[in-house]
C-alpha cells in the first residue's frame, strides 16, 4: 500500500481512537485518500484535537452534503465490450451507499474529491436531469436503443427519495417508449412499480438486481447505506408479481468472503421469481484498492490477507484486471471455480436463460421543453 494511504488511515483511527476499529458510524470509508491527480496532499493532524468532543463527534458522524451539477448533459457512451449496453444515464455522481468495494469510486477524484469519504458524503446531483433526458431523445438523429440508468453509481441511492430524479427520467422514458434497465440494490426501487410496471407492458423495462451476500451482518458492514438482503428479495418478488422482468446480479463476488454464498443467492433469487442472474468478480482500481484493504483489515484482520491473496489470485497477482472482458471474470483456477459454480447453480435453478430483449421499435419523441412538439 502507497505510504500515504497508510499514514492517513492510521492517523484518523489510531491517533483518534474516538472513532474505534470501525470507523465512521454508517460509512463504508474510514479514510480520503489522496486524489491522484493532485499536486499537493492535504495531512490531516488530530492531536491538538483530542480533547475537543464536538469534533470527535462529528468525525464519528460525518453528514452527507448535497451539491447540485449544473451537467449541459446526461446520456453518455462507452464502447466497452464487457458492458451490456452503450448508453447509461446517471442522475447522481457519488452514492451514499458506501459500498466499500464501489468500482466508481475513483469517479470523484475528477471533481477534485477523494474516492474514500468524500465520495459517500459529497453527492454530486442533477437537478435538470429529466429536462436533459427529454432534449436527448428529442434529437432527431436518435434512433432509440436501451438506456441503463445507473451505469456508475446508483439511481436509487437515498438521495433519491429527496430528489426523485429517477422517476422524473422514468416518466420521460414512459413517454417516449424509451427502453430502459436499472441496476440498483437499494428497494426504494419499488417505490417506482407503477411506472416501471407500465413500462413492462410495453417490454421496455429490466431490472437487476444487486445482492452481494444474504448476511445482513456483512451487508451492514460492507453496504452500510443499501437496503438489507432481505428488502432486495421483497424487491424481486414485488417486481415480479408486478410483471417486470427482473434479474440478480451477484456481484461483486469476493473470494473468501462471498464466494461460498452464491448457491445460496441464486436459490433465494429464483424462488422470490428473479428471470436470470449473472456475476462479476470483486476489482479494486486505482483509489478502491486503498479504501477496501483499510475496511479489511478494520472488520477482518484476521481474515485479511487471506481475503487480499484470493483476490490477487483471480487477477494474476493484482487487485485488479484492467484488460477488457477479464476485468469482470477474472482469470486463473480459482476464477474458473467461480465461474463454474455459478453456471452450475444458475442453471439448477432456471436463471441461466438471459432475459428477454427490450423492444425499441416503439419509441416516439417526447414532447420538447415547453410543450413543443416536433412538426415532423
Amino acid at each position: 500500500m502507497n505510504p500515504a494511504f497508510r499514514s492517513h488511515s492510521e492517523h484518523f483511527l489510531d491517533s483518534g481512537r474516538r472513532l474505534g476499529r470501525q470507523g465512521p458510524r454508517g460509512r463504508g470509508a474510514a479514510i480520503n485518500p489522496p486524489n491522484r491527480y493532485e499536486r499537493f496532499h492535504h495531512q490531516a493532524d488530530y492531536e491538538q484535537l483530542q480533547y475537543d468532543e464536538d469534533f470527535w463527534a462529528a468525525q464519528e458522524n460525518p453528514q452527507t452534503e448535497y451539491i447540485p451539477d449544473q451537467s449541459q448533459s446526461i446520456v453518455t457512451s462507452n464502447d466497452s465490450p464487457d458492458i451490456p449496453y452503450r448508453y447509461t444515464l446517471n442522475p447522481y455522481r457519488g452514492c451514499s451507499h458506501g459500498c466499500a468495494y464501489c468500482y466508481a469510486r475513483p469517479t470523484h477524484e475528477y471533481l477534485g474529491l477523494s474516492a474514500g469519504l468524500d465520495f459517500e458524503t459529497k453527492i454530486i446531483y442533477k437537478p435538470k436531469a429529466a429536462e436533459l433526458f427529454r432534449e436527448f431523445l428529442s434529437q432527431p438523429g436518435w434512433e432509440a436503443e436501451p438506456i441503463c440508468l445507473s451505469g456508475v453509481t446508483d439511481c436509487y441511492q437515498p438521495a433519491e427519495r429527496r430528489f426523485r430524479l429517477t422517476r422524473a427520467c422514468l416518466e420521460v422514458a414512459l413517454e417516449a417508449r424509451q427502453p430502459v434497465s436499472l441496476v440498483t440494490k437499494n428497494a426504494l426501487i419499488l417505490r417506482d412499480v407503477d411506472l416501471l410496471s407500465q413500462l413492462a407492458r410495453h417490454r421496455l423495462v429490466h431490472v437487476s438486481i444487486s445482492i452481494t451476500t444474504l448476511d445482513a451482518e456483512l451487508a451492514r458492514r460492507m453496504e452500510p447505506r443499501t437496503s438489507p438482503p432481505e428488502h432486495r428479495l421483497r424487491a424481486v418478488r414485488q417486481l415480479s408479481e408486478a410483471g417486470v422482468p427482473v434479474g440478480v446480479l451477484v456481484a461483486p463476488v469476493v473470494p473468501g468472503l462471498t464466494d461460498s454464498e452464491i448457491p445460496r443467492i441464486l436459490r433465494a433469487a429464483a424462488q422470490a421469481g428473479a428471470r436470470c442472474a449473472c456475476f462479476q468478480l470483486v476489482r479494486l482500481p486505482l483509489t478502491v484498492k486503498p479504501v477496501f484493504l483499510d475496511w479489511l483489515q478494520r472488520n477482518f484482520p484476521l481474515r485479511r490477507r487471506k481475503i487480499e491473496n484470493l483476490i490477487r489470485s483471480t487477477h494474476e497477482g493484482r487487485l485488479n484486471s484492467p484488460e477488457f472482458c477479464l476485468r469482470l471474470s477474472g482469470s486463473g483456477p480459482l476464477a474458473e471455480q467461480i465461474a463454474q459454480l455459478f453456471d452450475t447453480f444458475a442453471h439448477k435453478y432456471g436463471l441461466n436463460g438471459g432475459c428477454r430483449p427490450l423492444d425499441s421499435s416503439q419509441f416516439r419523441p417526447p414532447r420538447r421543453a415547453g410543450g413543443q412538439m416536433w412538426l415532423f
